[in-house]
């Protein structure tokens, strides 16, 4: 027996909770479908953006304390270099929550409305002229099959809905691995309240610290492939020698996932296809930091407000869609464009003006370290795709939408 929806969304994400209020509140019956029994764990720093908490406070209200890590909130981020010169930031508008991404993604679903169903695996989405067509198996190991005039993939970077559609996506594109350990403090000096990241191209491709529920998180992000227990133990050893952080042997739960880092850099977003949308991560969308729940946030919603345009007007929900996801797109890859970055304020702190305040050695010492680390990168060949983005953008004042899928 197939159920028929209006709106069928994978995975119960933030992503998902976005785009379900969005489209619960048009009427739409919605449908989320989550492989895992909720309130399920989801591997995430938990440091969410002013702007996503902004959105949090305005579409679902008050985050409530069982949704939060300790500390509570984050004033903002600190950028650690191989000079040992450091640049603290403040986020422009105060602090922001430490989400705990178990409980804070479950009162968001639940706020939005929409039915879920836990506990179910979508195992293939088959894109009809006029409908989706997705099956699934339920706890019980029963197939399910539903219908829905159209599906958004919300389902973070491994997303099955992409690979359904794009199955080939996966082995054209560079991916890299981000872990992290926790650990008990014996003494640490790095701020508590900071997001702590480091431009040190032997440390690996994406290094970070912060203080959370009484340990320290260590994580390190590197090519996929690489041992992630050694790339860890050199990061630690690492925090130790140069900054004084004592910490006792990791604890047993240590966690990690794949990311792409490419489409943000690049503007080659994949947003889906005749009547399937992805969303979040699943699309591409990553903050320079790291961050991606503000970037879910907010796809998600513009995905939920294109499903509800192309049912009133039915036009190809691609056709509402490719055009409001341009001012998102906008805002992300600045983040990653050398020339905003030099020249605008693409973030949620003041980078040019944290480097104003360095003496004159310091700033030169720094600029080289950010050289050496962008270096690490050169093998991706990026560097002139990158340089072309940000060209065009100048030039046009937005990023195009050819390269787009």
């Amino acid at each position: 027996m197939t159920r028929t929806v209006d709106v069928l969304i994978v995975g119960a994400s933030l992503a998902a909770a976005a785009a379900a209020k969005r489209t619960v509140d048009a009427g739409l019956e919605t449908l989320i479908l989550e492989r895992q029994e909720l309130p399920r764990h989801k591997i995430c720093s938990g440091i969410l953006s002013p702007r996503g908490y902004r959105f949090l406070l305005e579409n679902f209200g008050p985050v409530p304390r069982q949704a939060l890590h300790e500390p509570t909130y984050c004033r903002g981020v600190t950028f650690h270099f191989p000079s040992l010169v450091q640049l603290p930031m403040d986020f422009f508008g105060g602090t922001t929550p430490h989400l705990h991404r178990k409980y804070s993604d479950y009162w968001a679903i639940q706020r939005s409305g929409a039915e879920v169903m836990d506990q179910t695996s979508v195992l293939s989405v088959t894109d009809h002229e006029n409908y989706v067509e997705v099956t699934a198996r339920a706890k019980g190991g029963d197939t399910l099959t539903f219908r829905a005039r159209h599906i958004i993939g919300a389902d973070g970077p491994s997303s099955i809905v992409r690979r359904s559609i794009y199955p080939e996506y996966n082995k054209e594109i560079p991916w890299f691995f981000v872990g992290q350990k926790f650990h008990e403090i014996e003494e640490c000096p790095l701020d508590e309240e900071y997001f702590h990241f480091w431009f040190h191209p032997e440390l690996g491709h994406y290094t970070w610290s912060h203080a959370r529920d009484g340990r320290q998180i260590v994580g390190a992000g590197f090519k996929r492939g690489d041992n992630f227990h050694e790339r860890h133990a050199n990061v630690a050893k690492y925090l130790d020698e140069k900054h004084g952080v004592k910490l006792k042997p990791a604890d047993c739960d240590h966690e990690g996932c794949s990311e792409n880092f490419g489409p943000s850099l690049l503007n080659t977003y994949i947003l889906g296809k005749g009547n399937v949308l992805l969303t979040g991560q699943s699309t591409g969308f990553l903050n320079m930091i790291g961050e991606g729940m503000s970037c879910a946030l907010h796809t998600g919603a513009i995905a939920g407000e294109a499903v509800v345009e192309a049912h009133k007007t039915n036009k190809p929900v691609h056709h509402h869609y490719r055009q409001m996801i341009a001012s998102e797109v906008k805002r992300t890859t600045d983040q990653w464009n050398p020339l905003m970055i030099a020249f605008g304020k693409p973030h949620e702190a003041d980078f040019p003006e944290a480097l104003m305040k360095l003496p004159m050695k310091e700033r030169i010492l720094l600029l080289r370290d950010t050289w050496n680390f962008v270096v690490l990168y050169k093998e991706f060949k990026w560097g002139r795709k990158i340089m072309r983005e940000s060209i065009e953008r100048m030039i046009k004042g937005k990023y195009v939408d050819r390269r787009w899928l």
